[in-house]
């Protein structure tokens, strides 16, 4: 078993790539083990947190004490996490009978057989459509008796200072003994000064669609907002996270990764040229960002079970083309050493699928607080 912490710690369940991961780590918390069903994600994930304990499973399938064995940590002060959420989302079918929708109640399931001192669900805020609601309470009755519930709490990453407009939704809950917040903690608190699409994208280099994609994965940065925002790009490094190579290729020549562009037709390019910033493409459905705006919320497109599909991406504010995966990364809040994948499609889905960094060290630092 692992030795005593200094830290309070956290257990990410259905932890993708780690947003909520690394805003648990900035907030003060130490990430004892992560579990995802997705081999590639726990790859980036454990890529970022090499300390982290690790487990690729089925989380339905898994006993409360099993888990901790397998992930051989001790009892954990929070569980974090967000359950799929394609079943409820707006952006997809918005099936009641999605079989994804019980991995939400799998999730309080957990909780309420390892009893840590509290625990922070994530979803979409399409979960709070009434279609739902017999969904939600039967997942939250594996809790309601043990723990005190703050349920539904709605909130926009752009009010936490993130330049999307992506809008989540939290349940928060702590044993009787450990409470000292409500809703108003997460609620009333959260404005933030405002950063916006071109605060996101200062620096980031120049990406070409006629450069071959790999020529151009690691480029250098060329200064930084100084804003608490562009300090964090950089900066922020939790003891014990970050991927080592990139935190030294950073740290010695100021490069990133990620700054794949894609190569488009030269009708495409034509179009995206003419397109003002904030309007719809009318063919490819994307959207041209504006510098003064917020980026809507990124999607992650579908896994290999349901063809592979790319969601579609926003179009440049500046430049006739889609956003490279480092610049979704920056409109998502993560840092520039945060890595992903070395493709594009599977590093879409990761931050797509992601909470925002940002947003989520807002709320455990509430929680840090009490």
């Amino acid at each position: 078993m692992i030795a005593k912490r200094k830290k309070p710690t956290l257990i990410d369940l259905f932890a993708g790539v780690g947003g909520l991961s690394l805003g648990g780590a900035r907030a003060g918390f130490e990430i004892a083990g992560a579990v995802d069903i997705n081999e590639r994600v726990m790859e980036a994930h454990r890529r970022n947190f090499p300390n982290t304990h690790h487990l690729i499973d089925d989380l339905s399938k898994i006993s409360g004490s099993e888990l901790l064995r397998k992930l051989d940590v001790v009892k954990p002060d929070g569980i974090i996490g967000g359950p799929p959420c394609q079943g409820f989302s707006v952006m997809g079918h918005r099936n009641a009978t999605d079989d994804r929708n019980t991995l939400f109640s799998h999730f309080f399931r957990l909780v309420s057989e390892i009893r840590p001192r509290f625990f922070v669900a994530e979803n979409v805020a399409g979960i709070l459509d009434p279609n739902y609601s017999s969904i939600v309470a039967s997942a939250l009755e594996h809790v309601d008796s043990d723990y005190d519930v703050i349920r539904g709490i709605e909130v926009c990453a752009s009010d936490f200072g993130v330049p999307t407009s992506r809008r989540r939704v939290l349940f928060i809950g702590t044993l009787p003994n450990e409470s000292g917040f409500n809703r108003d903690c997460f609620e009333s608190r959260s404005r933030s000064k405002a950063v916006h699409v071109s605060d996101a994208l200062f620096g980031l280099p120049v990406v070409r669609s006629d450069w071959k994609a790999e020529d151009q994965g690691w480029r250098v940065v060329h200064g930084h907002a100084k804003t608490s925002f562009g300090k964090r790009l950089n900066g922020c490094v939790p003891t014990g996270v970050g991927c080592l190579e990139s935190l030294e290729r950073l740290r010695k020549h100021s490069e990133v990764s990620g700054c794949l562009g894609t190569a488009h037709t030269p009708d495409v390019k034509r179009r995206f040229k003419n397109l003002k910033q904030g309007s719809q493409d009318p063919i490819s459905k994307c959207v041209r960002l504006r510098p003064d705006g917020f980026c809507p919320t990124l999607r992650a497109g579908t896994g290999p079970e349901l063809g592979s599909y790319q969601a579609v991406r926003p179009i440049h504010p500046t430049s006739p083309r889609v956003i490279t995966p480092r610049e979704a990364a920056r409109l998502q809040g993560f840092p520039d050493w945060f890595r992903f994948d070395a493709t594009k499609w599977h590093s879409f889905r990761m931050i797509g699928n992601s909470v925002s960094p940002i947003l989520a060290e807002r709320i455990l630092s509430q929680i840090v607080e009490v």
